[in-house]
């Protein structure tokens, strides 16, 4: 009997989920990376909720707590380096911060036995019928698979394809995002350092000893930004963040020679993520991943997913699966504005009225 064949697009967080799963029961699975290899660097991001359990199942738990970062605490720094207020890291009973391309990397070392991946090719057209997919590669000869996942991020290649442009289905939250690595361990090893003036927010977080920068800053959507131009996203940071002050003017000199992470926060809106065989996952079908839990949903979704079409077939198992997801993302999706507020106030009063609350909320620990 014929397995039933899968294509994923993308070996991050949810792709390499999606790939352990289907593999796990019994499908022919495929995974196509548009970059060389496995990312090096990435923001810390949350393992929790829905997620624990599908990381208990993949047998990944003690690696993911073998590179968990330590911090215990958040620092609000003044202009003048002063701590204005420290917060403990809000952590769920069994939850763990990672930073993500260490999670990616472990939910790649579960799935690599079972499903064939293949890196520096992306997939250029799909033509989809009632029965599966044809798909042509960049690199690789043109294929037919039964489905056709797009677990490929924020800027999907197969939402573009099969549903159309970016810029109909993506929404500019008016927040960016810009990480990178300080080069050096941090001088304090257990908290997170937040600093914050009207618009804008600089975090020193200590990682796993090398210690990780953020930029996350309010700006308009961009019009034409190449989302691979590194180079206009370091002046676009630069600017951005010039006359701020405590440790701001240091930490900009480390842009023009770091690996950066830049992108918008945004929203995805669709009204299904399901045509015909291709389906969306991750951060393709639902952004605010800054805001949202995006790491977290991006297993639960993937492994929901995974189930659905093992149990119910290819087109009943879709249908499931986006009932059931949806849920959990639309929820997250509504309260990203109130997160915004709270990480990036964009007065001089609400920033006032923020350090007060944190301050109030400090002393009761």
């Amino acid at each position: 009997m014929t397995k039933t064949s899968v294509l994923i697009s993308g070996a991050g967080v949810a792709g390499t989920t999606a790939a352990y799963w289907l593999a796990r029961h019994g499908f022919e699975v495929t995974v196509v990376e548009r970059s060389t290899g496995q990312r090096s660097s990435g923001n810390p991001v949350d393992v929790r909720g829905p997620a624990l359990p599908v990381a208990e199942a993949m047998g990944v738990m003690p690696a993911l707590r073998e590179r968990a970062t330590h911090a215990d605490a958040m620092r609000v720094i003044g202009r003048d380096g002063r701590t204005v207020a420290q917060l403990p890291m809000q952590t769920a009973p069994g939850a763990l911060e990672i930073p993500r391309a260490d999670l990616a990397a472990a939910l790649h070392d579960a799935a690599r036995e079972h499903a064939d991946f293949r890196y520096d090719d992306s997939i250029t057209a799909l033509s989809g019928d009632e029965r599966g997919v044809d798909v042509t590669f960049d690199r690789a000869a043109p294929r037919r698979f039964d489905l056709v996942i797009g677990a490929d991020g924020l800027h999907s290649a197969v939402r573009r394809l099969a549903f159309g442009p970016e810029r109909d289905l993506v929404s500019h939250l008016g927040v960016w995002v810009a990480s990178l690595p300080l080069g050096e361990a941090a001088q304090d090893p257990r908290h997170v350092l937040l600093y914050n003036e009207p618009g804008r927010l600089v975090s020193i977080h200590p990682s796993r000893g090398e210690a990780l920068i953020a930029f996350i800053f309010r700006g308009p959507a961009i019009p034409g930004l190449d989302h691979r131009d590194t180079e206009r996203h370091r002046r676009i940071v630069a600017d951005a963040y010039a006359g701020a002050g405590w440790q701001v003017p240091r930490l900009l000199s480390k842009l023009p020679d770091a690996d950066l992470y830049f992108d918008s926060v945004s929203r995805v809106h669709l009204p299904q993520w399901t045509r015909g065989r291709i389906t969306l996952a991750g951060d393709a079908a639902s952004c605010v991943s800054l805001f949202g839990d995006g790491s977290s949903l991006a297993m639960a979704g993937a492994h929901a997913l995974a189930e659905s079409v093992a149990a119910h077939g290819v087109d009943a198992g879709l249908r499931r699966y986006e009932a059931e997801h949806r849920v959990r993302t639309d929820a997250k999706v509504r309260r990203a504005g109130r997160s915004a507020a709270l990480v990036v106030p964009r007065t001089r009063l609400g920033l006032a009225t923020r350090n007060a609350t944190a301050r109030l909320l400090s002393a009761r620990h």
